[in-house]
């Protein structure tokens, strides 16, 4: 981070004598309220992830926020895709056998596809979507015609995209509102074929109604980049259902990550420098 801000032309100095401050833990919101408090005058705060859930209650108004919204994205859609090709493929099952099964698996191609969210990782998803066919429901707070896109929704409709998809990609921001919305009475709504694959936040989910789905064969299937808790206890019923895949919250590793938001740093850097709009920005009033 250092070198970035650095090739962005910046100065590293004493926080004291910054106005704007790089965070780099994501997991310390009371160091960062302090490091506030000693200078309150910073213009502007750089945040590390795309979810800002941990930092919500520092929002202010007085200073500019930016977060690594987009810088992740095509890493992460990338994930998403491999999950719900290898739900939909029967990969998980197949990978944990020690003897020859059975065919099993459904096409991703022309496949009714839902995704909960309309930011960068549902942008490049649809880019990776385009050559499969599908038909694609986005729901997304603002409704605006999205390349890749058949039907834009408002989020109070997301329940009736649910019905009929084949694959449920949830890929939104964790707030108030978007806690909790995959429960039992939305999981009874998917297709008993359906696979949920989660690469937003655990929390979107009600744990305990997924493994109740999973074990009754309501959905076909669940692919987890995120859980709840997280990490996932050892034990836990998510890890033994032959339905469900889970990976350690991997949809950016350290190797794909460090460059990533050095490059959005480096931007930044030189747009706060000469006055331009920064890229990532926080709405304050959302949360997100």
């Amino acid at each position: 981070m250092s070198a970035a801000i650095t090739a962005g032309g910046g100065h590293l100095v004493p926080l004291a004598d910054a106005e704007a401050l790089v965070w780099a833990a994501p997991r310390e919101p009371e160091a960062l309220r302090q490091a506030l408090i000693e200078a309150p005058d910073l213009a502007w705060v750089q945040l590390p992830f795309a979810g800002i859930e941990t930092f919500v209650d520092l929002l202010d108004d007085h200073r500019v926020w930016t977060c690594g919204k987009g810088v992740y994205a095509q890493p992460v859609a990338e994930l998403a895709l491999s999950l719900a090709l290898a739900g939909l493929r029967h990969v998980g099952s197949y990978a944990r056998a020690t003897s020859w099964q059975r065919p099993h698996g459904r096409n991703l191609f022309g496949a009714n596809v839902t995704v909960l969210g309309g930011g960068g990782i549902t942008e490049s998803l649809l880019r990776l979507l385009a050559p499969f066919d599908c038909h694609v429901t986005v729901v997304r707070n603002r409704v605006t015609e999205m390349e890749g896109a058949d039907a834009v929704l408002e989020p109070d409709r997301y329940v009736d995209a649910l019905a009929g998809a084949d694959v449920v990609f949830v890929a939104l921001a964790l707030t108030p509102e978007t806690e909790g919305m995959i429960s039992r009475s939305e999981l009874e709504q998917m297709s008993e074929h359906a696979w949920l694959v989660n690469v937003a936040r655990g929390r979107h989910i009600v744990t305990d109604d997924l493994v109740w789905a999973l074990q009754h064969g309501v959905i076909g299937g669940a692919a987890l980049d995120v859980t709840d808790p997280e990490p996932l206890p050892v034990g836990h019923p998510l890890w033994s259902l032959p339905n469900c895949i889970v990976t350690p919250h991997v949809g950016n590793t350290p190797e794909m990550a460090v460059p990533l938001l050095a490059e959005r740093i480096t931007t930044n850097v030189r747009r706060f420098a000469v006055g331009e709009p920064l890229v990532g920005p926080v709405h304050v009033e959302l949360g997100y």
